[in-house]
């Protein structure tokens, strides 16, 4: 009996110490070409109150409640969603907006889990496509690094992301 509760012990402590060592910082990048200027695109971001048609998590839940305050787009514009257990609840607050170059928001989880990342879009222009670049940092938490281990979080993320760029660049295009 006592091999068996060493033998468990010695398990989970080697289970803590290999969630421990998993990466601290986490950033997610997904790029894409788009047929449009970098002001068009640059528009559609700037301005929370475009993302419900090409945002993916809009699509995932079109019957939460969203809210918007502060500047109406730009920086201090701020976006709060209440939604289902798939998008959960949050507050986006642009932070940093640099006419067709950047975008920079901070992005807080308040469920299903608590979190506070930093969302960036980036458009570089080039032709007559730009590449517009989203990504997403942050901080891994224990609970995130032993979620991390059996889920690869950059594949659903990144996928997500993939989604959103070409819904973003549909719309962009649709209304050119």
């Amino acid at each position: 009996m006592i091999y068996i509760i060493l033998s468990i012990a010695v398990i989970l402590i080697g289970l803590i110490v290999a969630i421990a060592m998993q990466p601290t910082d986490f950033v997610v990048t997904r790029s894409a070409a788009i047929p449009a200027p970098a002001a068009a695109l640059f528009a559609q971001v700037n301005d929370f109150h475009n993302w419900q048609e090409w945002s993916p998590w809009a699509k995932l839940d079109p019957n939460a409640k969203n809210s918007f305050e502060g500047a109406a787009s730009g920086e201090g514009a701020i976006f709060k969603w209440s939604g289902n257990g798939k998008v959960g609840a949050g507050k986006m607050t642009l932070e940093e907006s640099r006419p067709n170059t950047l975008i920079k928001i901070k992005l807080e989880f308040f469920s299903p889990f608590k979190a506070t990342n930093v969302a960036q879009f980036t458009f570089a222009p080039g032709g007559d496509l730009t590449i517009v670049t989203w990504s997403m940092s942050g901080k891994n938490n224990f609970m995130a690094k032993a979620f991390g281990m059996v889920m690869n979080c950059d594949k659903i993320i990144g996928s997500m992301f993939d989604k959103g760029l070409a819904n973003l660049q549909e719309v962009t295009t649709a209304k050119r």
